[in-house]
C-alpha cells in the first residue's frame, strides 16, 4: 500500500439511523469513523474491524449515499469508510457533496473497482485514501490513522494506476490555465507533503501550527484547483516542481 504522505463525539441520535450511543468520557479523543456501504455484512466486519481498536470508534453506517451525507451532517465523523456502488447516490458524488460541506472530513474509498475514471473522479472529489477490498484489516486500519492525521494512502494497483496516468500524455487543458501562484511557504509545505510527511510533522519541521498547515494546504489545493493532497502532489509532478524520486 502506497502512502502519498508516510510508508482515523457525543453521540447524536439521527431517528432511523444507525448509530451507537456511549458517554462523551468514552470517546474522547478517539477517531470518529462513519461507514458507508451498501452490503451489511461488509458494514458489520468493517465495524467489528475499527471497533476493536482503542483509539476509534464507529459512529453510524449509512447504506446509500444519501444517508452517508445526512449521517455526515449530524455526526461529524473524523473519517467516512466509503464505497462507491450504493443506492440513490454514489460514493463519488457523495464524497464531492461531503467535502464541499465538511472540508476536514477525510474520506478513504474501500471498494472492489480500481478503473481509471473511478480513481481519477475520486481523488478530484477530495478523498484521501483509495483502496480496493482484497486489503488485510490491519492495512484498512492503519490507512484510517493515516487519512485522519492528513495523509493520503493509495492501493498498490490504484497506485500503479495513478503513476501511469501521471506519465501518460494528456490534453494542455488543465494545464494550460493560469494558475494564481504558490507563495514560498506554500510550496514548501506541498513539497513536504510530497516527501511522505504528515501534517503534524509539517507542522513541526516548519515551526508552525497543524492547523495552519492545513490551511497551507486548503490555499494550495484552491490554487491547483485540486481537491485533495493526493492530487495536489500529482499536479506537483507534473509540473516538475519535484520528481517521483522526491517521494521515497
Amino acid at each position: 500500500m502506497l502512502k502519498l504522505g508516510r510508508s482515523a463525539y457525543a453521540f447524536v441520535e439521527v431517528p432511523g439511523k444507525v448509530g451507537y450511543n456511549c458517554s462523551r468520557e468514552d470517546v474522547m479523543g478517539r477517531i470518529k469513523v462513519l461507514l458507508a456501504e451498501d452490503h451489511a455484512i461488509v458494514r458489520e466486519g468493517t465495524r467489528e474491524l475499527v471497533q476493536r481498536e482503542p483509539d476509534m470508534e464507529v459512529v453510524g453506517e449509512a447504506s446509500d449515499g444519501e444517508e452517508a451525507i445526512e449521517l455526515a451532517t449530524k455526526l461529524r465523523p473524523d473519517v467516512i469508510v466509503m464505497d462507491i456502488a450504493m443506492p440513490k447516490l454514489n460514493g463519488i458524488e457523495a464524497t464531492k457533496q461531503i467535502k464541499a460541506l465538511y472540508p476536514a472530513v477525510a474520506v478513504l474509498i474501500l471498494t472492489a473497482y480500481d478503473n481509471d475514471q473511478y480513481i481519477c473522479a475520486l481523488l478530484k472529489a477530495g478523498a484521501a485514501g483509495y483502496l480496493l477490498k482484497n486489503v488485510r484489516g490491519h492495512e484498512l486500519i492503519g490507512a484510517i490513522r493515516a487519512v485522519h492525521a492528513g495523509e493520503s494512502v493509495l492501493h498498490p494497483a490504484v497506485a500503479r494506476k495513478v503513476i501511469d496516468l501521471l506519465l501518460s500524455p494528456t490534453p494542455d487543458t488543465t494545464e494550460a490555465k493560469a494558475i494564481e501562484p504558490l507563495t514560498e511557504r506554500e510550496m514548501e509545505v506541498l513539497k513536504l507533503a510530497a516527501k511522505g510527511i504528515s501534517n503534524k510533522d509539517i507542522a513541526q519541521q516548519l515551526f508552525l501550527s497543524p492547523r495552519t498547515v492545513q490551511a497551507h494546504l486548503g490555499n494550495i489545493f484552491n490554487k491547483l484547483d485540486v481537491g485533495s493532497r493526493t492530487e495536489a502532489i500529482l499536479y506537483g509532478l507534473r509540473k516538475g516542481w519535484f520528481t517521483l524520486e522526491d517521494l521515497n
